[in-house]
């Protein structure tokens, strides 16, 4: 499900519905759902520095419903799942569609294409991939879908 909850970028949910759904077909979450919510330079700031105690906008923040260790401040978080049970519920990501329309256009990419990247990397956190600690697990799992998807 994708939600709109911010006014600053014009955004058409329907397509990014559908890949997301396309998303979590390929990745053997079949029934499986997420969230995707579209928010406010101002309000993933605000998540960024409660969540991450990282100053400023960013662009993707992940939550998934299966909590790791390191989300407890443990010393890592479980390997990446493989599949869920159909029709259960993997977690929200927050994208700010203004941080992202100024990394597309820095980068020379569309917003449709930057937002359906967002989407994928925040899905793949969902499933458990963190690409600050996992030594580039997750960036060539990543490469390798975008290129599938048309992304690259």
């Amino acid at each position: 499900m994708i939600l709109n909850r911010q006014r600053a970028v014009r955004v058409s949910r329907r397509p990014l519905e559908t890949f997301l759904r396309r998303v979590l077909k390929q990745l053997g979450f079949g029934e499986a759902s997420a969230t995707i919510c579209l928010v406010s330079d101002a309000e993933i700031a605000r998540m960024n520095k409660t969540y991450r105690k990282k100053g400023g906008p960013t662009d993707v923040l992940s939550f998934a419903v299966d909590v790791g260790p390191a989300f407890r401040g443990g010393p890592s978080r479980p390997a990446p799942r493989k599949r869920k049970k159909e029709g259960e519920f993997l977690g929200d990501v927050a994208i700010a569609p203004a941080t992202a329309r100024r990394y597309a256009k820095k980068n020379g990419r569309t917003l449709a294409s930057e937002l359906r990247a967002l989407i994928l990397h925040g899905v793949l956190h969902l499933m458990g991939y963190d690409h600050e600690t996992d030594r580039g697990q997750m960036d060539r799992v990543e490469q390798k879908l975008r290129k599938r998807f048309g992304l690259a």
